[in-house]
């Protein structure tokens, strides 16, 4: 190995009392509108599903940059990757804004802790309003080209 070079796994290169998670906000499917907000020092034993999504609504309301999401509902969070050792899992998807596949990801108890829900440092988890999620799975048409 090159001098100097950091072979840390990924996910174990910072402890799951000081964890980066990356949310990413969608405020629209059909037209990919998404931005990522990313989160330091997430303690991911203690930190609740629930508190993650306080946490986030937080920082879209009061950080500068998020005055466009600043008017959706944001209710769900769901699994997109995960650091795993040097690589990360992702799950096959055509679509580039959210994984369709899956639902059972959806983080739907706000008791539970991250930790209890799998995450490591360098989780990725998508923040959207369900009800438009829904819709968007029937009818999975993107519409940002037009």
């Amino acid at each position: 190995m090159p001098s100097g070079f950091d072979d840390t796994l990924t996910n174990l290169a910072r402890p799951k009392t000081s964890a980066i998670v990356t949310v990413r906000v969608i405020k629209s499917f059909e037209f990919r509108t998404e931005r990522s907000l990313i989160l330091r020092d997430i303690n991911l034993n203690i930190c609740t599903v629930g508190e993650l999504k306080t946490i986030a609504l937080n920082a879209i309301q009061t950080q500068p940059g998020w005055k466009p999401y600043r008017s959706a509902h944001f209710d769900t969070l769901k699994l997109y990757t995960q650091a795993m050792g040097l690589r990360f899992y992702l799950t096959e998807t055509t679509n580039l804004i959210i994984n369709l596949d899956h639902d059972e990801w959806i983080l739907s108890d706000d008791n539970t802790t991250l930790t209890e829900c799998g995450f490591q440092n360098e989780t990725e988890v998508s923040f959207f309003n369900k009800e438009i999620y829904e819709n968007f799975k029937l009818d999975p048409q993107t519409r940002w080209e037009s």
